[in-house]
C-alpha cells in the first residue's frame, strides 16, 4: 500500500530537504514554503507532555495564517524543558530571518526519540542561505521523506478538486493512537479558504480517519495535523473539498496503519448496529488494540473468542451478548461460527482483515484501523535508542 506518484501539486509551493546528522545520514529536515501567506489551521494531541515545538505550534497557528512549515526527524525535542522550547524557538527565528517573514507565520514540528536534546546548531546552519535553497516547484516527496522515523516508506497522496489541487503527507509507524489527528501529516492546498472553514473541515475528517486509527494503543507526545491554502489557485466549493479531504486522509490513515512498526497486514473493524457512533468507535478500538486479536490476526490463529473478549471490556458502552453477530471479510462469507480451517485460511492469505462487528442493539457505527502484532514490533522498539 505504497504511495503512487504525485501527479498533481498545488501551485505556490516551494521546499528544501536535507540531511542535518541529527542521527545518521538520511534526510532528517523539511520545509515548505508558501509563495504567499497562507490561511491556516491545526489539531494537535491531546497527550498531557507534549513536545516544545507543538507549544510553539500553537501560539502561531492562533491567528490563522503561516507561510513555512519546518520538521525534523531523528528527535521528539520532547521533556527537554525551557532549553528545547527556546532551541525550536531559534529554528523559527533563523527562518523568519532567511526568508524576512514573521516568526509567527513559522510553523515547528519535531519527531523521534523523547528526552534527548535537540542538536539545533545542526539544523540552524543546514538552514543557512535557505532562500537560494529552496526548490520550486515544491518537491513534496522529499519532504515526505525527510519526516519519516521507523517508516518503511514515505507517505502523500494528492488529487484535483476543479482548478486546485489538495496534497496530503504524512509519517507514522510505531506510538500510534491519535487522539487529535495523526503522529504528523500535513495538508497543502492552493485553494482560496479561510481559517474558520479550514478550522472545522479539518476537525470533522480528523475524527472519521486519523481519529479512526491505531497501530499500539500510544499517543504520541508530537501528534500534528496542519492545513495550508495559500489561495493562488481561486476558489473551490467546500463540500466537494472536504469529500475529497477525507478520502485523502483515509488513505493516509490505511497507510500508516499497514506500515505499524512490523506489521503484516491490515486490520479494518467495520462495527455496526452500536447504540451509538461513539459506542461503535469504542468497541472498534478495543479490538484493534487487543494483543490477543493482534496476535491472532498475525499467524492466523481462529480464536474468534478473543473479539467478544475485546468487545465485553470495552468500558461504558451497551453490550447485549446474544445480539453479537461476527463476520470476517466484507461480504460476511465467514461468520464466528464458520468452520475453524476456513477461517484459519482466510486470516493467513490476507494481507487485509476486515471484520464486521454487529451489535444488534441500536443504528451507530464507526470503521476503525489497525494491524497485526509481530515479533519485529517487539525487536524495533526493545531497541531503538541502542
Amino acid at each position: 500500500m505504497k504511495s503512487a506518484k504525485l501527479n498533481d501539486t498545488p501551485q505556490g509551493y516551494r521546499s528544501f530537504a536535507t540531511s542535518c546528522g541529527i542521527k545518521d545520514s538520511t534526510l532528517d529536515l523539511g520545509v515548505i514554503v508558501s509563495d504567499v501567506p497562507a490561511q491556516a489551521a491545526a489539531i494537535f494531541t491531546k497527550n498531557k507532555i507534549c513536545g516544545e515545538p507543538l507549544k510553539i505550534g500553537k501560539k502561531h497557528i492562533e491567528n490563522g495564517t503561516l507561510q513555512c512549515l519546518v520538521v525534523n526527524s531523528k528527535n521528539s525535542n520532547v521533556a527537554t524543558g525551557p532549553s528545547g522550547y527556546q532551541n525550536s524557538l531559534n529554528i523559527c527565528k533563523k527562518i523568519s530571518d532567511e526568508l524576512n517573514i514573521d516568526i509567527e507565520k513559522v510553523f515547528p514540528s519535531s519527531t523521534g526519540v523523547i528526552g534527548k536534546p535537540l542538536p539545533f546548531e545542526k539544523i540552524v546552519y543546514a538552514l543557512d542561505n535557505l532562500q537560494g535553497k529552496l526548490c520550486s516547484p515544491a518537491d513534496f516527496t522529499l519532504f515526505a521523506e525527510a519526516i519519516m522515523t521507523t517508516d518503511t516508506f514515505p507517505k502523500y497522496v494528492s488529487a484535483k478538486i476543479g482548478n486546485t489541487v489538495l496534497l496530503g503527507v504524512a509519517k507514522g509507524s510505531g506510538m500510534i493512537e491519535p487522539n487529535m489527528a495523526t503522529m504528523l501529516a500535513y495538508f497543502f492546498t492552493d485553494a482560496k479558504i479561510g481559517h474558520d472553514d479550514l478550522q472545522s473541515i479539518l476537525k470533522r475528517v480528523a475524527d472519521k480517519t486519523f481519529n479512526s486509527l491505531s497501530v499500539d494503543s500510544d499517543t504520541s507526545t508530537s501528534d500534528t495535523c496542519c492545513i495550508m491554502a495559500n489561495g493562488v489557485a481561486g476558489s473551490v466549493d467546500l463540500s466537494e473539498f472536504e469529500k475529497i479531504f477525507q478520502s485523502l486522509a483515509l488513505r493516509l490513515t490505511r497507510m500508516i496503519a499497514r506500515d505499524g512498526e512490523g506489521a503484516t497486514k491490515l486490520f479494518i473493524v467495520n462495527v455496526i448496529n452500536a447504540e451509538s457512533n461513539e459506542d461503535a468507535k469504542k468497541i472498534g478500538k478495543s479490538i484493534i488494540n487487543s494483543p490477543l486479536v493482534k496476535t491472532m490476526i498475525y499467524q492466523g490463529d481462529p480464536n474468534w473468542g478473543r473479539i467478544y473478549m475485546a468487545i465485553g471490556k470495552t468500558a461504558d458502552v451497551k453490550i447485549i451478548p446474544d445480539k453479537i453477530n461476527i463476520y470476517w471479510a466484507a461480504d460476511r462469507s465467514i461468520g464466528q461460527y464458520s468452520d475453524l480451517k476456513l477461517l484459519s485460511n482466510y486470516l493467513i492469505n490476507n494481507e487485509e482483515q476486515i471484520l464486521t462487528v454487529d451489535m444488534g442493539i441500536g443504528d451507530g457505527s464507526s470503521t476503525v484501523y489497525g494491524c497485526d502484532l509481530t515479533e519485529e514490533y517487539v525487536k524495533i522498539n526493545a531497541y531503538y535508542t541502542t
